[in-house]
């Protein structure tokens, strides 16, 4: 399991992830090994231009939402290259950007998914810190 499937793996379970990503396929909007922050995502919320992570025909990404089918209820992903990497089910986009180096991408705050109700006086977890070697 890669790092973008552990990820995902973690997103998909509620929680907010921090990671450092590699790769040039989304410059400038993410440069290699910059800290990114992914929450889980509200499918419904989704617009072109959301950077998310998704699952595509068995890989998982960090690309950019290139087009969407409601009707069908699936998602074209791309990269910021223009290389399409193909269409998955809404369900496969586990969650979106919410942060690179700390800075919000204030587009995304209103499209993270709420968080399931926790037991009074216990915590949410702080954001997991991976990084890739």
């Amino acid at each position: 399991m890669g790092l973008l499937d552990s990820m995902a793996t973690r997103v998909a379970g509620g929680a907010t992830v921090e990671f450092r990503p590699s790769g040039t396929s989304m410059v400038p909007l993410i440069r290699s090994r910059q800290l990114v922050s992914v929450a889980p995502v509200d499918p419904a919320k989704l617009e072109i231009g959301d950077i998310v992570l998704a699952r595509v025909a068995g890989t998982t990404y960090l690309h950019l939402v290139s087009a969407l089918d409601r009707t069908r209820g699936r998602v074209q992903i791309s990269n910021n290259r223009g290389r399409v990497n193909g269409w998955t089910a809404a369900a496969r986009v586990y969650g979106i950007c919410v942060a690179v180096d700390g800075e919000q991408r204030a587009s995304a705050a209103h499209k993270v998914r709420a968080e399931r109700p926790t037991a009074v006086g216990h915590r949410l977890p702080a954001p997991d810190r991976t990084t890739a070697d």
